[in-house]
């Protein structure tokens, strides 16, 4: 590996790490939540109305990939600020590996690392949390931790919905290309505990939600579900979802009884419109929303780390509601990485992309394995090599999730420069064919291009990174 290569990853290492740190939930939680005298505090003023914390329980409960941080940070403030430890119970859902215990809180394990889909576990736990927050008074207070992953972390199908309906439709779905605002609703209309359901069986006198983005735009009933958002009408837009994939006849059962409920919905005109992130249920619990932390932030992060070492950066933070395939993204990164290097060479200075995003996948009937920003960055190997070009040494192009899990893979992502490329030729690996079946793992794999960070903890979808560097 030469120098340039070396020092162009060891860069990429740096923002990285630098995106992953200001999306830690745990600090997060510290930064915005306080308690001071018995009063909980959010940015250092008391919510409107005033939570006190002097008296009554304090049920801690939710999941997502950043929930166990987020839970621990939130034990830690309140301990810090006088709460006695034995008065904090709960149950929050986490993914394999992020089990532990806190005070009273137990953060379980219910589902398998890289198997981003609800089990059995994942059902019994989300159960518990509804019979929990069911047991609240007045002078109890709720607190929910969501981040990204929630979906399938926090489950409970309604009655005459069985979980390998819900998991045969989110595959369906998810192989054909529909993005996370998509899958959300189907989940929505199947679901005891999302669109609000979580919310509408708690019976404190607050219910205060914490939340860590995974969606682009940061709508509150997309992120998780939205466990505590309600949605207006969630069956007719569940149906016009699966008509729009063709997956109507994945899960009959389902799909008949979202017709039956569309029409009802339809003759009653008894849909509400959408909620703020604050309101009362009819069980009068007052629920407030906080946002901690989103894509943005992270992307900003990385950005200020890249200028930090040089770079000349453009930043994009993603545009909500756009659903770009990773092919076009990866074609698309590899032009704008040639403009960059053509800019370098005239002047000399180094040039970052630092942008966030989601991009979506259609699978092929006989694909391979990898996820989407591992398609994004064979695509982008592809765009250059399959056409004879040669890979600029001082190009590197990088996709990475921000949770460590890039598709059903132990891989955050991909990067792909001059090393990459040339053992791409030297093997003679069929970057074309890797791209259209989806098989980006074991090209990437091979090359020296798989980013592994393990489970980071955190969750705010993707970050993709341009680095441009001449060489020194």
């Amino acid at each position: 590996m030469t120098a340039q290569i070396t020092r162009l990853r060891d860069d990429l290492a740096a923002v990285r790490d630098a995106a992953l740190a200001a999306v830690r939930p745990g600090p997060l939680v510290a930064d915005r939540v306080a308690v001071v005298a018995g009063e909980l505090l959010l940015d250092g003023r008391p919510l409107d109305p005033p939570v006190a914390v002097g008296r009554g329980r304090i049920m801690v409960v939710g999941g997502g990939k950043a929930a166990a941080g987020m839970a621990a940070g939130l034990v830690e403030v309140l301990v810090a600020g006088g709460v006695a430890a034995e008065r904090i119970t709960g149950v929050v859902s986490v993914p394999g590996g992020s089990g532990r215990r806190l005070a009273g809180v137990e953060v379980r394990a219910t589902r398998p690392p890289a198997e981003n889909l609800p089990t059995p576990a994942v059902v019994a736990a989300t159960r518990e949390m509804l019979a929990l927050v069911a047991t609240l008074g007045p002078e109890d207070l709720a607190v929910a931790v969501v981040s990204g992953g929630g979906s399938a972390l926090v489950a409970a199908p309604r009655q005459g919905i069985t979980l390998e309906d819900k998991i045969a439709v989110t595959r369906f779905l998810s192989g054909a290309g529909a993005d996370i605002t998509a899958l959300n609703v189907v989940r929505q209309a199947a679901s005891d505990v999302k669109g609000g359901g979580l919310a509408r069986a708690c019976t404190a006198g607050r219910l205060l939600v914490l939340v860590l983005s995974d969606v682009i735009g940061d709508p509150l009933g997309v992120i998780a579900s939205g466990p505590c958002m309600p949605v207006a009408a969630p069956a007719a837009a569940a149906l016009a979802v699966l008509e729009r994939f063709g997956a109507v006849d994945v899960a009959p059962t389902f799909t008949a009884m979202l017709r039956a409920e569309s029409a009802a919905a339809v003759a009653n005109r008894s849909a509400t419109g959408a909620c703020p992130g604050s309101w009362t249920t009819p069980r009068g619990c007052g629920v407030d929303h906080v946002l901690l932390g989103t894509n943005t932030t992270a992307v900003e992060a990385a950005a200020q780390v890249a200028e930090r070492l040089g770079y000349e950066v453009a930043i994009r933070p993603a545009a909500p509601g756009t659903s770009e395939p990773a092919e076009h993204v990866g074609r698309r990164l590899a032009h704008e990485g040639l403009a960059l290097v053509e800019a370098t060479r005239a002047d000399g200075r180094p040039r970052a992309i630092v942008e966030g995003g989601e991009a979506i996948v259609r699978l092929p009937a006989d694909h391979g394995r990898g996820g989407r920003n591992q398609q994004t960055v064979a695509a982008t190997l592809a765009e250059l090599l399959v056409s004879g070009a040669c890979w600029p040494p001082d190009l590197l192009v990088a996709s990475l999730g921000t949770d460590g899990e890039d598709g059903p893979t132990t891989a955050a992502g991909g990067l792909a420069d001059a090393g990459v490329a040339d053992r791409t030729r030297a093997l003679g690996l069929d970057v074309a064919s890797a791209v259209a079946r989806c098989d980006a793992l074991p090209l990437l794999e091979a090359t020296g291009g798989l980013v592994v960070t393990g489970p980071t903890g955190t969750n705010v979808a993707d970050v993709r990174i341009v680095l441009v560097r001449p060489p020194s």
